[in-house]
Formats: C-alpha cells, structure tokens, sequence
C-alpha cells in the first residue's frame, strides 16, 4: 500500500474511498510551477497503489480559477529550477534545449492518464479554466463545473502556437467549438452553459458548495461499485477514444476478462436476485 506524502503545492483529502485533489496556488490563480509538476505526477504514481482510494476529484483552491496553466513568471526564470529536482535529482523543466528535439513538456508529469492511473478522475471546476489546464481537464474522465466557471485557452493571442492544449482536448468537444476556442485565444471565453450544450461539462452547479456536494455523489456512487471492474470499464473507455473502432473492439475481450472477477460477479448476481435495486437519480 503506497503512503501519499505531504505537499507544497496540492491539498489532499481522503474518505471513504475517495479522494480531492485541490490545486492549491490561489494567488496565481493555481498555475503550475515546477514543483507543482512534480507533487502531481509523484501523486498519480502513489494512487496507482493506493487501493483505500477508488475515486479522484480534482479540484482548484479559491473562487477565481481552477486553474489557468504555466506559470510564467516561473517559465521564463522567475525561480531557480534546481529547486523542483525529483527524486532522481533530474530538474522538472519546459521546452526544448539545445536542439527541438529534446523537448520536455508539462504534459508529461500532470495529467493521471499519462502517470498511468486508471482510476476514475472527476474535473470539478469553478472560475477560468484556461491554457495548460487543458492538460488536466483532457485526462479526467467527466466534468462537472459551476456556472460561473469559464473555458479559453490564449496562446494564440500572445504568439504561441496552441497545440498539446487543443490535442488534449480533441473527442472532448465538437471539431468546430475547440477551433473557435483555440483561434480566437482571449478574445471570447466559453462560457459553463455552452460547455454543458456541448457536452463538455456533464453537470453545472450553483456554487462552490453545490460543486462539491455533485462532485461527492458522484464519486461515492462510483467507488460503491467494485474496482476492478470500474477501472477495465475506463480502460475499454479510454481504448474507444484513443484507437479505432475495430482496434478497440478486438481488446474488449481483454477488458472485460481482466475487469471481471468471480466473487463480484457473485455479489453482483446475489444483490439483483434479492430484488435489492440501487437509490438512483435523474440527471
């Protein structure tokens, strides 16, 4: 069983088999810097073998922002990068070296999916959601946001090609709005109606304190199921995006082989033939 450490940079909570994950840099509207890099990736690792937590939510800290990407002060040598060495003493850092071809991008130590978790990340989002966000909000598994929650992404607008930002982001929304929000970089902002419109926020909430509450019950309702086969079902999910149909429907086997085991499926049997159905609700 991993043990999950302390962080400078992230809060963390754990109950009943979920667990918050709260992007906790408010006066830079939660902008990852370096350490930050490095706390997430070394916190997707220790949940992989963490099997007291089920469910993730991944939040922002404050009422302004989930999160709004790099931090820029940071990027352009704000701050000394030996200080976000890991444990093998490499430096987190970002962009290329001498050469383009030895690029380092944040992508590879933020998201859960590119750490390897396969277990189920819900995105609870209030305030902007903006840039490199996007590599966060484009490895959870669904979205639920306030409705004063916004979604843009700038790079354009200052002279950066948006490209892993938008990457991230294809199958999430229609081809049409993610070229809209990328072409149009801080000049429009999308708003948390037409990302529920276009299906890239699941569920909208009234506040912060309704965020958490919708966030919670769906998380428990998901860690209520057994784990092994949530995650070969995300799995088969994931496969469905990332792949083609065929090649996809020819691992299914796979998932539903690894995802299914006896003493679940027993108790799955003994529960519907007692008549005993699960409290549900309409979304």
């Amino acid at each position: 069983m991993a043990t999950i450490p302390s962080f400078e940079t992230l809060e963390y909570e754990e109950t009943d088999g979920v667990a918050w994950v709260t992007l906790d840099r408010p006066a830079v509207h939660n902008a990852f810097n370096a350490v930050m890099q490095r706390e997430l990736r070394t916190l997707w690792r220790a949940l992989r073998r963490h099997d007291d937590v089920r469910v993730v939510v991944l939040t922002g800290a404050g009422d302004k922002a989930f999160c709004t990407g790099i931090d820029r002060n940071e990027a352009l040598g704000g701050s000394d990068p030996d200080s976000a060495a890991g444990e093998d003493g490499e430096s987190v850092h970002v962009g290329a070296g001498e050469t383009p071809f030895m690029f380092d991008d944040p992508g590879e130590n933020l998201g859960p999916k590119t750490c390897d978790l396969w277990k189920p990340v819900i995105g609870a989002v209030n305030g902007m959601a903006c840039g490199g966000a996007f590599y966060l909000l484009g490895e959870v598994d669904f979205l639920i946001a306030t409705e004063a929650a916004t979604f843009f992404d700038p790079h354009v607008t200052y002279g950066m090609a948006a490209a892993f930002e938008p990457l991230q982001m294809t199958g999430r929304m229609p081809f049409g709005e993610l070229a809209r929000l990328t072409l149009l970089g801080a000049s429009e902002r999308l708003s948390a109606a037409r990302a529920h419109q276009i299906g890239l926020v699941s569920e909208l909430a009234t506040d912060i304190a309704d965020l958490r509450e919708k966030a919670q019950w769906a998380a428990e309702a998901i860690a209520a199921a057994p784990p092994l086969a949530v995650q070969g079902s995300l799995r088969a999910l994931w496969a469905g995006r990332d792949l083609n149909r065929g090649q996809a429907l020819a691992l299914g086997y796979a998932f539903v082989g690894l995802g299914n085991s006896a003493a679940a499926l027993a108790e799955g049997q003994r529960s519907f033939a007692s008549g005993s159905r699960r409290d549900w609700r309409l979304r």
